[in-house]
């Protein structure tokens, strides 16, 4: 029944016991990301520090390498998503992904600074991320009720947050202890991935994903759905304005001309806002709908490229950092809960695998085009038509994203008799 849902129209309707605990399953998997967010933000806290200042990257170069090897994991996590609706083997696939990314930095420390070697580390990092999102996901959103989704993911990207909150905190610490050596940043955040691919392994239960509803066959692709298709076609047009976390830090420490030594501590404020606005942002998307914070989330983030366009100041940084973490609050997890339930148990986690690589794919468009723009008209010319392209983005996802959002896949049509 409807008539006790009194919020937006896409948002899922209330049931008896929707405010429960949040389950174990979710709490475990926070725990993991928590672990691994520490190991993998100690590294892109200091990276584009070590490529561009380290090893004399240009802005273009680094912008094509962040977002190839961001977009560079498509088709595995496709694979990743398939492989785990089949059978429901989505920790199994998960625990591979993370173990994946912790080698990485055993590559990393091993490479030395040899350009081959950190490419091949960073593209077995992307690859891990890639395979794990995915059923990571999909374990979460086959949890638990699609009306308390936004509430569950809110409390993992919250855990996840903390554990990106503490890896620049971590980073900072051992460049300090060791005067600036990248290697030891590299074994620390090894040691510590490997410890979350231990707690994976203990402590998510076997059987999570299957507390709300059993595995139903797969549907054969979740571009049938007309409803994820419209999510997906706004996702991917944001995610083709949105130029990344590490552009952003540049043209701060650029602009403020901070030192090398506190340039891992930008992130702080940005996860900090985030660890705080995640949980009421997807108790927000639970009653009032998903669709209107998705929006205002990249509303958010068009803000800060408006202030980065003017004189900096640190005032104006906190704002920056501040817009960011609503950026984050109200689209990364919100996301998720807003188009999981539109798919079928038995495919959600290569629906949401869909998903997630529209926005990687655009995202390579993203930074490689902002790279480029920065490296021949400047950095002012380049965040103007970042800032007029989202905006374009923004208007066209209005009109894109669904009004309502039914609580499960929509049906097909049959074809008709001859």
């Amino acid at each position: 029944m409807y008539l006790a849902h009194t919020g937006r129209p896409d948002a899922p309707p209330r049931t008896p016991g929707a405010r429960r605990r949040v389950p174990a399953a979710v709490l475990a998997l926070g725990a993991v990301s928590l672990v691994t967010d520490v190991s993998s933000e100690m590294v892109t806290a200091v990276l584009p520090l070590y490529l561009v200042l380290g090893l004399g990257l240009s802005p273009l170069q680094f912008g094509f390498l962040d977002g190839m090897f961001n977009a560079a994991t498509a088709l595995v996590r496709l694979l990743g998503g398939r492989l785990a609706d089949r059978g429901g083997r989505h920790k199994r696939i998960a625990g591979a992904g993370y173990l994946l990314s912790a080698l990485s930095r055993l590559g990393l420390l091993l490479a030395g600074g040899a350009a081959t070697g950190i490419a091949a580390s960073l593209a077995v990092d992307r690859l891990g991320k890639g395979i794990r999102t995915a059923p990571r996901d999909a374990l979460i959103s086959l949890s638990v009720p699609p009306e308390a989704l936004g509430r569950a993911f809110g409390v993992h990207r919250a855990m996840d947050t903390t554990g990106a909150l503490l890896g620049p905190l971590a980073a900072f610490a051992v460049l300090w202890a060791t005067a600036d050596a990248y290697d030891a940043v590299f074994a620390v955040s090894f040691c510590t991935g490997l410890f979350g691919v231990l707690l994976l392994a203990l402590y998510v239960p076997a059987a999570a994903g299957r507390t709300v509803s059993p595995p139903a066959p797969p549907r054969a692709t979740p571009l049938r759905d007309p409803v994820f298709r419209r999510i997906l076609a706004a996702a991917v047009l944001l995610g083709a304005a949105t130029i990344g976390d590490a552009f952003l830090y540049l043209l701060i420490q650029r602009g403020l001309d901070l030192p090398p030594a506190l340039f891992p501590l930008l992130p702080l404020g940005a996860a900090t806002g985030y660890l705080l606005l995640a949980v009421p942002a997807g108790r927000i998307a639970d009653s009032r709908g998903r669709r209107l914070p998705f929006l205002l989330g990249h509303a958010a983030l068009l803000g800060a490229y408006t202030v980065l366009l003017l004189p900096l100041g640190w005032p104006s940084i906190a704002a920056v950092l501040l817009l960011l973490s609503v950026f984050y609050a109200c689209t990364d997890g919100v996301l998720m809960a807003y188009a999981g339930p539109v798919l079928p148990t038995g495919g959600r986690a290569g629906g949401l695998a869909v998903l997630q690589t529209g926005q990687a794919l655009a995202r390579l468009l993203g930074a490689a085009g902002f790279g480029a723009a920065w490296t021949y008209w400047g950095q002012g010319p380049a965040l103007w038509a970042a800032a007029l392209a989202l905006a374009l983005a923004l208007a066209a996802a209005w009109r894109v994203l669904p009004a309502s959002v039914p609580a499960g896949p929509s049906p097909v049509p049959a074809p008709e008799e001859p």
